[in-house]
């Protein structure tokens, strides 16, 4: 199993964010279905301000270029897809091709300990 995460921001407005949330939590049953489908098996999305950053756990063969948008294989979830693109805006340090942009994993708990040195 292999651990992602990934920022997007929302555009910074309050009515927008909280029916971002609102949406969120009452997320339609088809696209949480096509989510497991396209092999995602844990997800979290956090805000900061208007800032999201997701985190998720897939197979150790899945790819997010490739594999991510098969979860808009019915209508509802394309639906959903474009609707919440619709609150949604890149980061600024997004490529052209990203929506949500990968971040790069800095730390990780399960790690083997170092040597425990200071860096000076």
């Amino acid at each position: 199993m292999k651990s992602f995460g990934q920022a997007l921001d929302l555009k910074n407005d309050p009515a927008t964010i909280d029916l971002y949330k609102r949406y969120h939590r009452e997320v339609w049953p088809d696209v949480v279905n096509s989510l497991n489908a396209a092999g995602i098996k844990k997800m979290k999305i956090f805000l900061l301000g208007n800032h999201l950053f997701m985190y998720y756990e897939a197979p150790d063969d899945f790819v997010p270029e490739r594999d991510f948008q098969k979860y808009t294989s019915n209508a509802q979830s394309r639906e959903w897809d474009q609707l919440m693109r619709t609150f949604q805006q890149q980061v600024a340090e997004a490529r052209p091709e990203d929506w949500w942009t990968p971040m790069e994993l800095v730390y990780d708990l399960d790690w083997p300990v170092g040597q425990h040195r200071r860096l000076s």
